[in-house]
């Protein structure tokens, strides 16, 4: 099968019509070393996109782009534990532009895939999706893919390492690190119904120790701060009040409500209106039984992006009809954050990042302020050479007045970003290392990088 970019055509032309504007750019590695780079994080960092990790979305991973551009100042090898495919596990996904969402990409994997090749290590980048801050330092995270982490497990140097003894053995003169997302994210992604959030001690203890080593040896770093989670697809794609009604069908709905609550003695404490309307929700709190206890979801709160089809096709989030008699239907617990679920993660977040400012001053790194890059992400998207690229899910909406020249910067994950979001991480990191190091990496160009991927 045959995978094509849409968007990589032009971005080829739109390059190629520019006039180069970095000629004259003569890298310089400062006060920094970039010999022996040595990448630590999770999915992110590992190149992680459209639900999976494959070979080359982990060429085009965003250490994988700055070991190149250090190698113009005196930056060596950068290896990665590469999949064999474009399949990696199985679980990818693409478009098709016959169908609304995201699809699975089918086809079989390559064996080998699944198979350990630590012994073809060390490797430079030391992502490992689905990794925590602890997850770094835990003996036997890669002892076997059941009990351990699979994807450790394919490029561990031996069942009992730890992800952070194979990155300092490498005795790096320059890393990068930017773990945590994962200890709030993996609550998140189960509508608060899984896992648990990291204790601020744990991810401080963590931390702390992660740093402590790879600086050991007077490596320069840079470390990343966590993002709210409210700034990628996933969690932002569906707005609260994204119920949009003419009159007739809310006074449909009006009317079904009215009908369910007299059957059960119960006076629903919502109306519905003409225009935006926030969806239902089942709340375990409400003094009702399923599937009668729902409720009007409020403003703070977030649907997750897996409700989607279930909105737009079975009208979750206002009635079930497949019945002979209308029921409620409430988004359920595990596509929602509640109010409380919400604060519980932000305040994680701010703890964790309250922290790491203060291990970046104890270790002497440079920063990437991954908070405050995605907060003006979501607000204004990034221009890089006439793109803006910007947090919407697979599609600019037809009423963006500057739709024509908006590309989304996210996968078809909606967590995950693209090669084009990956170049322009690069960029933000880049510029943390430039200001801190008095170095002068260049730009990545993320025009030059491929986008969402649809089936031909």
């Amino acid at each position: 099968m045959k995978i094509r970019n849409i968007l990589l055509l032009f971005a080829l032309v739109s390059v190629f019509a520019c006039k180069p504007e970095l000629d004259d750019f003569t890298t310089t590695n400062g006060d920094a070393d970039f010999t022996k780079y040595v990448a630590i994080g999770n999915s992110l960092t590992a190149g992680y996109t459209d639900g999976d990790l494959f070979k080359s979305g982990q060429e085009n991973s965003y250490p994988s782009m700055l070991a190149y551009q250090m190698e113009a100042a005196g930056g060596g090898e950068f290896k990665q534990p590469l999949m064999l495919d474009e399949f990696g596990f199985g679980k990818r996904l693409l478009l098709d532009v016959s169908r609304p969402g995201p699809v699975p990409a089918g086809g079989t994997p390559n064996p080998e895939n699944y198979n350990p090749i630590g012994d073809q290590g060390p490797f430079n980048n030391m992502g490992v999706p689905g990794a925590k801050c602890f997850h770094l330092i835990a003996p036997n995270y890669g002892i076997d893919p059941e009990n351990g982490n699979p994807y450790f497990y394919r490029f561990a140097s031996n069942p009992s390492a730890t992800v952070l003894d194979d990155a300092a053995a490498q005795q790096a003169t320059f890393f990068s690190c930017w773990i945590g997302n994962n200890d709030v994210l993996t609550y998140a992604l189960s509508g608060g119904t899984k896992d648990a959030v990291t204790d601020i001690a744990t991810f401080e203890g963590a931390m702390d120790l992660i740093l402590g080593t790879m600086t050991a040896n007077e490596a320069k770093g840079v470390v990343a701060n966590i993002p709210d989670i409210s700034n990628i697809p996933y969690f932002s794609a569906i707005p609260f009040n994204g119920l949009e009604l003419r009159q007739g069908q809310a006074d449909t709905l009006n009317g079904a409500y009215y009908q369910i609550g007299n059957a059960i003695g119960y006076t629903y404490p919502f109306t519905f209106v003409k225009g935006f309307n926030p969806f239902l929700v089942s709340d375990a709190d409400s003094p009702l039984p399923s599937p009668f206890n729902v409720r009007q979801i409020q403003q703070g709160e977030t649907i997750l992006l897996p409700a989607l089809p279930y909105i737009q096709l079975a009208g979750m989030g206002t009635l079930d009809l497949s019945g002979d008699n209308a029921m409620p239907y409430g988004i359920p617990d595990s596509l929602y954050l509640s109010s409380i679920e919400m604060s519980d993660i932000q305040n994680a977040i701010i703890g964790y990042n309250t922290k790491l400012e203060f291990f970046k001053d104890k270790y002497d790194l440079a920063l990437m302020d991954a908070h405050e890059i995605f907060l003006d992400f979501a607000a204004d998207g990034f221009e890089y050479e006439g793109i803006i690229y910007t947090n919407d899910f697979l599609q600019i909406p037809e009423d963006d007045p500057d739709r024509d020249k908006k590309v989304t910067a996210f996968s078809s994950d909606g967590v995950h970003m693209t090669a084009q979001g990956y170049a322009l991480v690069a960029n933000f990191f880049i510029d943390a290392i430039n200001d801190k190091y008095k170095a002068q990496l260049k730009p990545v160009n993320p025009n030059l990088y491929p986008g969402l991927y649809y089936f031909q």
